[in-house]
């Protein structure tokens, strides 16, 4: 399951006029949404920013929360400074082990944000969902945060595939277990689909649409086995393919529209 890197540089991939593609404007925008995806701050200080009167849109004060404005059109200024809404941007990683997925993170010595390089993307992009300091993988960014919310909230069921590697053969007992369904601390869960890789009952490929923390090791663990490596190898219809350890790469237009229509079950 696990592809083999073919470039030792990372791929920053672009449009054929070797531009980053942009998708176009969505359209109307909360303001708050505005302000925050420009980088100045979160959604929540956006609010507290227009309720005190620091914004203006088109000349005039705004203090109404869910106020919409048009990206395109309107004149949104903060403390008298224009705003220039972010263009969107969607990223894949292929995360190398022992980077925190994080923002930031004053106890962490290495998080994902460390591998984006700021000159190729100076917007301001945050991981979608979690990988743990140990896990490989494929890791989606982006600014989008209605796309975000979308690909984490467990009511779309974004499917996931991951290569485990156990520290023991995995039992056949244990294999019909994993597919019946397991019980945990926070419920029960079933893998959607799970195979052997490779005919090494140690190494299995398991699917999954949960995005519960921790939640492939530890239906491992409820069964005594432990993960000594554990890789995501597909995530929302994304792979690492052609992406090395810690290399990126931009989404071009069409992977972008599939995650858009929601062509990821």
């Amino acid at each position: 399951m696990e592809e083999k890197p073919r470039s030792k540089r990372p791929y920053t991939k672009r449009s054929s006029d070797g531009k980053r593609p942009q998708p176009n404007s969505s359209g109307p925008v909360r303001l708050n949404k505005f302000i925050a995806n420009s980088g100045i701050c979160s959604r929540r200080e956006a609010d507290t920013y227009i309720e005190t009167g620091l914004v203006t849109v088109n000349g005039v004060k705004v203090t109404e929360l869910g106020t919409k404005i048009d990206p395109e059109k309107d004149d949104v200024r903060f403390n008298g400074t224009r705003i220039k809404g972010e263009k969107k941007v969607y990223i894949v990683m292929n995360k190398p082990k022992d980077f925190v997925t994080t923002m930031a993170d004053p106890h962490a010595e290495r998080t994902v944000m460390d591998l984006i390089s700021k000159s190729l993307c100076p917007e301001r992009v945050y991981p979608v969902g979690r990988l743990d300091k140990s896990t490989t993988g494929v890791l989606l960014f982006t600014n989008d945060g209605e796309l975000s919310e979308k690909l984490t909230h467990p009511s779309h069921g974004v499917r996931k595939i991951y290569h485990a590697t156990l520290d023991k053969n995995l039992r056949k007992e244990d294999f019909d277990k994993i597919l019946a369904g397991v019980e945990l601390a926070d419920g029960p869960i079933a893998a959607d689909a799970l195979s052997y890789v490779d005919n090494d009952k140690s190494q299995v490929g398991l699917e999954i649409h949960s995005g519960r923390n921790r939640i492939v090791r530890r239906i491992f663990e409820s069964l005594g086995y432990k993960v000594k490596k554990l890789d995501r190898v597909y995530f929302a219809g994304l792979t690492k393919k052609q992406l090395r350890r810690g290399a990126w790469r931009f989404l071009d237009e069409k992977e972008i529209a599939l995650l858009k229509m929601g062509a990821f079950k």
